[in-house]
C-alpha cells in the first residue's frame, strides 16, 4: 500500500474510494504483491528443482487459486473440499497435493478417485491405504521431525507432542507397513509451523527428512512445508528467504548426490504469498471514552478477523481517513458480544466516528477463518489486478444465513 498525496492506494486505486464503492467491512487483495512474493521464493533456491504449492487454507477464494495456477504454482489442499475447489480453479489433478490430518479414510479414497496425490499422516491410515491399494497408488508420508517451530503454540506443528505426522522415531513401524503392503512411497513431507524466523529450524528439520529418506528408494520429492515469517509490525523481522535458499539448496544438492537421484524440493507457502497482499477495511461506529482508555469501535469483529483474539496476533492499523491527525492512543474493538479487541492502546492519528481504519497483513487467515458469529454477515472480497478492482465475493445477506435452515411450524 502506498501513501500518495494524502491518500492510501493499491495499484493507483484509492482505498477510501474502494470502501465507498463496495462498502465496509471489506477485504482487498493485491495480486501484484502476491506475484512479487511468489517470484521471490522461486528465485531464492538456486540450482534445485523447485516447486511451490500454494497452501490455499490461507485464502481459498477461487479467483486467488486461479491466479496462482496462472503463475505456475501447484496447490496444497488440506480437505477434500479444497481439492475440489482447486480442480474447479483449473489445477491439474497431479499439481494438487492433498496433505490432510486426522481424516476418515474415505476422504483419502475420494482424492485417489480424483487422481490427486495423497499424503498420509498416521500409521492407521497408512495401513488402511495399503490394504486397499497396495502398490497401485503412490503415496507421500508426513513425518513429524520433533522440531519446535512457529510464532505461537497454536501454530507449531512439528514438535514431539503435535498431532501432525508420524514420528520419525516410528520409522520401523512405517517400514513394516510399507513392506507388508508393497507401498510405493514417492515423497516425504513435513511442516513444522508458521511464523518461523530462525532458518536453522528448516535446516534441522531437513536433516531429519534426509535421514529418513535413505529408507525409501523410490522418492521423487521432499516436501518441506512452509511457515516463513512475514513482517507484521513496522520494523518487524521476517524469514531470511535468500539465506535459507542458499544454505538449503546447497545441502539439498548434497543430499541428492548421496541419494543418487535429483529430487524435487517442494514448499507449501500460504501466508508468505498472500498475507501482505491483503487489506481489511473497517469503519468506526463509535468513539467511547472511559476512565481507562478511549475505544474506537468498528463495524467488524473477531467474526471477520479472528487472528488477534485467537493467536494474540498483531495487525498494523492505519487511519486512512485522517492520516495527518494528531496521534493518540486508542483501543480498537469490534461489535461482537465478546471482549473483541483488535488492539489495545494503539497509537493512531486522531480517530473520529465514520473514519476508515485499515488492517494490514490481512490476506492470510482473515476471510478464510471468518464466521457468522452473532449472526453477522461476512464481508465482500475485492481483487486488485492490473489496476482494476474486481469483486470476487459478494457481501452476504440475511438470505445467506437462512438458506440451509429448515423452518417448521409449531
Amino acid at each position: 500500500m502506498e501513501f500518495v498525496e494524502g491518500q492510501y492506494e493499491i495499484q493507483s486505486l484509492k482505498l477510501t474510494a474502494l470502501a465507498e464503492k463496495y462498502g465496509s467491512p471489506l477485504y482487498l487483495y493485491d495480486t501484484a504483491n502476491m506475484e512479487r512474493q511468489y517470484q521471490r521464493l522461486m528465485n531464492a533456491f538456486p540450482g534445485v528443482r523447485l516447486r511451490l504449492n500454494y497452501a490455499c487454507k490461507a485464502l481459498t477464494n477461487i479467483n486467488i487459486l486461479k491466479f496462482f495456477n496462472q503463475l505456475g504454482a501447484g496447490l496444497d489442499a488440506v480437505s477434500i473440499q479444497e481439492v475440489q475447489i482447486g480442480l474447479k480453479a483449473g489445477f491439474a489433478a497431479e499439481k494438487i497435493s492433498f496433505t490432510p490430518s486426522g481424516i476418515h479414510p474415505e476422504e483419502a479414497y475420494q482424492a485417489v478417485g480424483l487422481k490427486v496425490p495423497v499424503t498420509l499422516d498416521s500409521l492407521s491410515l497408512l495401513e488402511k491405504f495399503g490394504k486397499k491399494y497396495s502398490s497401485s497408488v503412490p503415496v507421500s508420508i508426513r513425518i513429524n521431525p520433533h522440531v519446535m517451530g512457529g510464532g505461537h503454540a497454536k501454530i507449531s506443528t512439528g514438535h514431539k507432542g503435535s498431532k501432525f505426522g508420524i514420528s520419525f522415531q516410528q520409522l520401523p513401524q512405517i517400514l513394516d507397513l510399507v513392506n507388508q503392503y508393497r507401498l510405493h512411497v514417492r515423497g516425504l513431507h513435513m511442516h513444522t509451523g508458521s511464523d518461523i524466523l530462525d532458518i536453522s529450524i528448516f535446516l534441522k528439520s531437513a536433516e531429519v527428512l534426509f535421514d529418513v529418506a535413505g529408507s525409501f528408494p523410490q522418492l521423487e520429492f521432499i516436501d518441506m512445508g512452509s511457515g516463513f515469517k512475514v513482517p507484521y509490525k513496522p520494523g518487524d523481522y521476517e524469514t531470511d528467504i535468500e539465506e535459507l535458499g542458499r544454505l538449503l539448496s546447497e545441502r539439498f544438492n548434497q543430499f541428492c548426490d548421496q541419494y543418487g537421484k535429483n529430487l524435487t524440493l517442494i514448499f507449501e507457502p500460504g501466508k508468505f504469498l498472500v498475507s501482505t497482499a491483503g487489506y481489511f477495511i473497517t469503519r468506526v461506529n463509535v468513539i467511547k471514552e472511559t476512565p481507562l482508555t478511549v475505544f474506537a469501535g468498528v463495524n467488524s469483529g473477531q467474526n471477520h478477523l479472528i487472528r488477534p483474539m485467537f493467536y494474540d496476533a498483531y495487525h498494523h492499523i492505519v487511519n486512512i481517513s485522517n492520516p495527518e491527525g494528531a496521534v493518540k492512543p486508542y483501543s480498537v474493538v469490534g461489535y461482537i458480544c465478546e471482549t473483541d479487541t483488535f488492539a489495545w492502546e494503539r497509537e493512531l492519528p486522531e480517530v473520529r466516528e465514520g473514519d476508515y481504519l485499515v488492517f494490514l497483513n490481512a490476506g492470510a487467515y482473515g476471510f478464510s477463518m471468518a464466521s457468522n458469529y452473532n449472526s453477522r454477515l461476512r464481508p465482500a472480497e475485492v481483487m486488485i489486478h492490473k489496476g482494476k478492482d474486481l469483486l470476487i465475493r459478494e457481501r452476504e445477506t440475511l438470505d445467506n444465513l437462512l438458506r440451509n435452515q429448515i423452518v417448521h411450524q409449531f
